[in-house]
């Protein structure tokens, strides 16, 4: 019953993750009663989205040059490498006092899925603490069951590597502490994170 350039214009915004099809009309009927240049710059700035952007060389991270601005950054703790699934997990981080690098794995291990880990970034990590003075790998995938069993895997691929290579015998391996969000009631907390709290508590 729309017209064509608008229903095609829903379909799209109905494709990005967490729209349906209701937000994705409120959205399009949102752009039509907006000023034509605004819209136009909002097309703009779609088309322009991926021009000259790239992969940093040391970290995966999104980037314009060949290293990103944390790589590039002298004063970053270089002992210590966060593990991340994607970029978005870096900015999320940043906000914290966290100052050591990171690097972005591109996913996390998920045989239904059919990524496994030769899918991932895994190799150049474990070449990556080969190479520099790693003393911290802080693995912080996300704490799902896909997450779990990629940190995992990758703990294990690690300490096989410690047995190969006696550099590496003081690298540490850790994971973050998973807890209870700020504001939230006990009762509705899951096994795993419940489970998790209890093992991430300290004295008070």
């Amino acid at each position: 019953m729309l017209p064509k350039n608008i229903q095609e214009t829903i379909d799209e915004f109905s494709k990005l993750p967490g729209i349906g099809p209701k937000t994705a009309s409120r959205l399009t009927f949102y752009l039509l009663s907006k000023a034509e240049m605004e819209v136009e710059k909002l097309g703009q700035s779609l088309v322009n989205l991926k021009k000259n952007l790239k992969e940093c060389q040391r970290c995966f991270n999104i980037t314009t040059t060949d290293l990103c601005d944390i790589c590039a950054n002298e004063k970053r703790d270089g002992t210590k490498i966060m593990v991340v699934e994607e970029p978005l997990d870096i900015v999320a981080l940043e906000k914290t006092d966290y100052s050591g690098l990171y690097h972005v794995l591109g996913g996390q291990i998920s045989p239904i899925d059919g990524i496994g880990p030769e899918n991932l970034r895994i190799a150049p990590l474990l070449e990556r603490i080969t190479k520099e003075q790693t003393e911290e790998l802080i693995l912080s995938t996300d704490p799902s069951l896909e997450g779990e069993a990629t940190a995992m895997y990758i703990a294990k691929q690690v300490e096989k590597l410690k047995k190969e290579n006696s550099k590496l015998k003081n690298l540490k391996v850790t994971r973050i502490a998973r807890g209870l969000p700020v504001g939230s009631d006990l009762e509705y907390a899951d096994e795993i994170t419940l489970t998790r709290a209890l093992e991430g508590r300290r004295e008070y």
